[in-house]
C-alpha cells in the first residue's frame, strides 16, 4: 500500500517505526518551536477555529444578501468569490469578459459595487477572506475605502488576501503580469499594510489549486513552501526586515478524504516551515516562525453523481483539516460539483462545521494524534519527501526559475494522469462513479445566475463613468503608470484612483500599459 504521495503505507506501525525518534526534536510542545504539534499552546481548547464559508455570485447584492444568511446562521468569517474578469483584471463591459460576468463569483468594478457588496456588514466585527491575485491590491484597497466610509480604520480591519501570484504561473492561469512584476506588486503590498492595514494577511500562499489540478500532498506542500521562500526573499530584496512581514504570512491547503496522511502533512508542513524561518532567514519573531494557515474541503473530490455523498466525503476531509491543526475552514456544500451551492446546501456545509466544534470531542484536547506511530511515521516520511521536492526546486534556481521551467506544472500534471488512470482502470474507488454506482439519478435542481447580471452590470459601469470626475481619474492612473514605471509604492496612487472612482479594469491596465502582459514560455 502506498498513500496519496506515493510513500510506504505500512498495515501496521509500531515503536520500531519511531526507533531514536527524539519528541523534544520533532514534536516540542504547542504553540512552542517547531509547531509541528500547532501554533497557539491552547489551540482549540480556548476557542474553535474560523468558520469561514466561500461565496460570492451574480451581482454584489446578491452576495451581500448570501453573506448577511451566513452571518445568521453562524460563520465566523467571510471568504469572497469574484468572477473571472474581476480575477482578471477586466471590467465587466470588456469583450473578453463577455458570457463570464458574475458566472464562478461577485461582479466587481468599482468602489460602487464594492458598498453593495459590504453593505450593513460591520467590517469591523467580522474577519473577510479575498480569494484574488494579480488584481489582490486593488480590491484592498476598495475594501479599505468602504470601511474607512463606515467609520472603520484601517487599523481596525482584520482579514486576507490571497495574493499568491506564483501558484497562478503553475496551476491556475489567472495571471496578469510578468512573474518579477508581480513581485514587486506583492511586496508593495506588504509594506503597505504594515502602515496602513497592520492585522490583515498580506498573503495566503496556497498549495490548494495545486492540489485542485492535481498534485499529491508531497507536491503540494513542496510547491507551495518554494512560493513562500520566494516572496521571503523579494521582501528581504526590497528593504523589508524579516519580522517586519513574516508574521503576517499565512497558507491555504486542501484536506482529502485521506484522513491520515493529511493530519500528518499540515503537521510536516509547520514544522519545515519554522526551520527554514529561523535557519536560513534568521527570524527571532516566534510569529515569524509559525505556519497559519486556512483549509478548504477538496473540491475535485466531489462528485455530480450521487451529490449527497459529498456531505460525508467533506465531513472527512474537514475532520482532517481540524486534526491537522488549521486555523480556519471552509467547507465545500455538496451540490458543488453540479453548480453554485444553494442556500440549503451552503448552510449544511456550515452546519458540518458546526457538528465538529460543538458535538464532537475534537476540541478537548490539542494535537491528539501527537506520538501515534502511524501518525509520527507518515509525518517524517512527508517531511523527508517534501525537503528532496524543494530541493530540487532550489537546484532550478528557485521557485520562479523552475515556473519558468515548466517543472511545476509537469509534474503535478503526471500526478493527475496517474489518478486519472487509476480511476479509469477502477484501481482507485470513488463511490457513485466507478463503484457503488445507481441506475439512475434522482433530478436535482441546482442554483442558476441570472443571465441578464452582465447587462445590469455593464449599465451600473456606464453610470458610473458618467457621473464621475473623468479629469480626476485620468491624472490619478496617470499616477499609477508613474509609480508602476518607478520604484514608489504603487498602492497610493493606485488607492487614488479607486476613490475616484476607476475601475478595476483601469487600474489594471494602467499597469498593463507600463508593464506588458506575461506570455506563458513553450515548456507549460
Amino acid at each position: 500500500m502506498t498513500t496519496e504521495s506515493g510513500l510506504p503505507f505500512a498495515p501496521v506501525y509500531g515503536p520500531a517505526d519511531l526507533a531514536g525518534w527524539d519528541p523534544a526534536e520533532r514534536l516540542g510542545d504547542p504553540g512552542a518551536y517547531p509547531y509541528t504539534r500547532g501554533v497557539y499552546p491552547t489551540m482549540y481548547t480556548g476557542r474553535p477555529w474560523t468558520m469561514r464559508q466561500y461565496a460570492g455570485f451574480g451581482t454584489a447584492a446578491e452576495s451581500n444578501e448570501r453573506y448577511r444568511q451566513l452571518l445568521a446562521a453562524g460563520t465566523t468569517g467571510l471568504s469572497v468569490a469574484f468572477d473571472l474578469p474581476t480575477q482578471m483584471g477586466y471590467d465587466s463591459d470588456a469583450p473578453i469578459a463577455h458570457g463570464e460576468v458574475g458566472k464562478v463569483g461577485v461582479a466587481i468594478d468599482t468602489i460602487d459595487d464594492m458598498r453593495v457588496l459590504f453593505d450593513r456588514i460591520p467590517l469591523d466585527q467580522v474577519s473577510t477572506s479575498m480569494t484574488i491575485n494579480s488584481p489582490a491590491a486593488i480590491l484592498l484597497l476598495l475594501y479599505q475605502l468602504v470601511a474607512e466610509e463606515q467609520g472603520v480604520p484601517g487599523s481596525a480591519l482584520n482579514g486576507t488576501i490571497q495574493n499568491d501570484v506564483l501558484k497562478e504561473y503553475i496551476a491556475r492561469g489567472t495571471y496578469i503580469y510578468p512573474p518579477a512584476q508581480s513581485l514587486r506588486l506583492t511586496t508593495d503590498i506588504f509594506s503597505y499594510c504594515r502602515e496602513e492595514i497592520p492585522r490583515w494577511n498580506t498573503i495566503s500562499i496556497s498549495g490548494y489549486h495545486m492540489a485542485e489540478a492535481g498534485a499529491t500532498p508531497v507536491q503540494e506542500i513542496a510547491f507551495t513552501l518554494a512560493d513562500g521562500i520566494e516572496y521571503v526573499r523579494a521582501a528581504l530584496a526590497s528593504g523589508q526586515h524579516i519580522d517586519e512581514f513574516a508574521p503576517r504570512l499565512a497558507f491555504f491547503f486542501v484536506a482529502r478524504t485521506t484522513l491520515l496522511e493529511e493530519i500528518a502533512k499540515f503537521r510536516a508542513a509547520r514544522r519545515i516551515w519554522a526551520r527554514i524561518m529561523r535557519e536560513e532567514f534568521g527570524a527571532q519573531d516566534p510569529k515569524s516562525l509559525m505556519l497559519r494557515f486556512h483549509t478548504q474541503t477538496a473540491g475535485v473530490q466531489l462528485t455530480a453523481q450521487q451529490p449527497e455523498v459529498n456531505l460525508v466525503r467533506v465531513a472527512i476531509q474537514a475532520l482532517g483539516a481540524v486534526l491537522g491543526g488549521t486555523q480556519s475552514l471552509h467547507t465545500n456544500s455538496f451540490d458543488e460539483a453540479i453548480a453554485l451551492p444553494t442556500e440549503k446546501a451552503a448552510r449544511l456545509a456550515l452546519r458540518t462545521q458546526q457538528v465538529l466544534a460543538y458535538e464532537s470531542d475534537v476540541t478537548q484536547t490539542v494535537d491528539p494524534f501527537a506520538g501515534s506511530y502511524a501518525i509520527e511515521s507518515l509525518t517524517d516520511e512527508i517531511e523527508e519527501a517534501v525537503l528532496a521536492l524543494m530541493g530540487q526546486v532550489e537546484e532550478l534556481g528557485g521557485a520562479v526559475a523552475a515556473i519558468e521551467e515548466g517543472f511545476q506544472k509537469s509534474e503535478i500534471e503526471k500526478s493527475a494522469y496517474a489518478v486519472a488512470q487509476e480511476i479509469d482502470a477502477g484501481d482507485r474507488v470513488v463511490v457513485g462513479v466507478n463503484r457503488f454506482t445507481v441506475d439512475e439519478e434522482e433530478p436535482y435542481e441546482p442554483l442558476r445566475v441570472d443571465p441578464t447580471i452582465e447587462a445590469e452590470q455593464r449599465a451600473r459601469l456606464e453610470r458610473v463613468r458618467a457621473e464621475r470626475d473623468q479629469a480626476a481619474v485620468d491624472a490619478a492612473l496617470e499616477r499609477v503608470r508613474a509609480a508602476a514605471a518607478g520604484t514608489d509604492n504603487l498602492l497610493y496612487p493606485m488607492r487614488d484612483a479607486l476613490r475616484a472612482r476607476a475601475s478595476v479594469g483601469e487600474v489594471s491596465d494602467a499597469l498593463r500599459d507600463v508593464w506588458g502582459v506575461y506570455t506563458p514560455t513553450d515548456a507549460f
